[in-house]
């Protein structure tokens, strides 16, 4: 079929949708969005009940015809561009889209099954950041561990400084909470949902860290907390696979975070990213790690030590975000450094990061051997 019969076939599908939508009214039709591949042309697609997606490009294109006094958009090359014009542009066409398909009497021709596409990552960031020890469980689990292990007794923190980091974070008075602790996590280690997490020749001890992450919005600098939200576009699952082999040495303390958190593929994220406005409660969101079916984490959004609005604001005070930015807020318990009888990740394992409301985020486990390119 020609791409002239395509659009043609797009706008008749538009104009029927259209006329049944008037009569239907305007509510609004909850959407994702992600990155997807089909015959080796990758776009960002719309996703409706987690099954169909939207060629956002070609759906435009039927619109603008169907709808000839629509104001022209130009399409998103990829999820940053339409990330940063979503408030200018995006949001409400994407809204018509997403409710001129949804009545819709069939699928137009640019509607896919997601089952049938190849799925990227949704956003490749350019920053991506981490929170470690962001739940006091997770913590507390590590201390047991090693105190079971016959390891010397955690020190007990020190006295709060409300000057201790100044310019960077300051405590409110009566907040007797550490500061905010993130780390980097290199965007080549991004994967997309079904991609393998390879499991590095010679390390063993590959840990699993299911995690709720905010996709930043547009550009942060400085941002006060009481208006983190407005720098928010929307949120997605990310899992911080964790090499907890460590270095082999005592250099520099023996903390290495490149070896324990940026092997290749140590970041899958996805499988969609879900605007803010369509995530009921960010502040209190279950999100449940798998591993071959078995629950290994459990947790909730409510039980971080610091929310994603303070994470995003300490971020900002030490580097500038970017739209397609991404902050994960850090590991609950249930992680393998915190069990005395742990349970690595495998070559044949599934691990699969679940978040309430944004969807699963499911990786093979493969050997390296078993791959000889990403």
């Amino acid at each position: 079929m020609t791409p002239k019969r395509i659009l043609a076939l797009a706008v008749a599908s538009l104009v029927a949708a259209s006329a049944h939508l008037g009569a239907q009214g305007g509510a609004a039709v909850p959407f994702k969005l992600g990155t997807f591949e089909q015959n080796g042309r990758v776009f960002v697609g719309l996703v409706l009940r987690d099954t169909q997606v939207v060629d956002v490009a070609q759906a435009n294109a039927a619109f603008e015809s169907a709808n000839t006094g629509a104001r022209r958009l130009a399409a998103p090359a990829d999820m940053k561009q339409l990330i940063a014009r979503y408030d200018s542009e995006w949001r409400q066409r994407l809204g018509e889209i997403a409710r001129t398909v949804s009545a819709a009497a069939s699928a137009p021709p640019y509607a896919h099954q997601l089952s049938a596409l190849k799925m990227h990552p949704p956003v490749r960031p350019t920053v991506q950041l981490n929170a470690g020890g962001n739940y006091v469980e997770h913590e507390q689990g590590i201390a047991q561990n090693q105190a079971r292990r016959g390891g010397a007794a955690a020190a007990p923190a020190p006295p709060v400084n409300a000057s201790s980091a100044p310019g960077i974070w300051e405590r409110r008075p009566g907040d007797t909470r550490e500061n905010p602790y993130l780390f980097q996590k290199s965007p080549t280690v991004i994967i997309a949902s079904n991609e393998n997490i390879v499991v590095p020749r010679g390390r063993t001890n590959i840990d699993f860290e299911c995690e709720f992450a905010v996709v930043v919005g547009r550009t942060a600098k400085y941002v006060p907390q009481a208006n983190a939200a407005d720098y928010i576009f929307g949120y997605t699952a990310h899992h911080d696979v964790s090499d907890r082999g460590g270095r082999g040495d005592r250099k520099m303390g023996g903390s290495d975070w490149l070896v324990g958190k940026n092997h290749d593929t140590f970041g899958p994220l996805g499988p969609f990213i879900v605007p803010k406005e369509f995530v009921k409660d960010p502040m209190n969101t279950r999100h449940v790690m798998y591993l071959n079916g078995q629950v290994m984490q459990d947790s909730n959004t409510n039980r971080m030590s610091h929310n994603v609005h303070e994470l995003l604001h300490y971020a900002s005070n030490i580097l500038t975000l970017s739209p397609g930015d991404v902050i994960a807020g850090g590991s609950p318990a249930g992680t393998n450094i915190e069990r005395a009888e742990p349970r690595w990740m495998r070559a044949g394992d599934t691990a699969r990061c679940e978040i309430d409301g944004i969807g699963a985020l499911t990786n093979p486990v493969v050997g390296e051997s078993a791959v000889s390119t990403r």
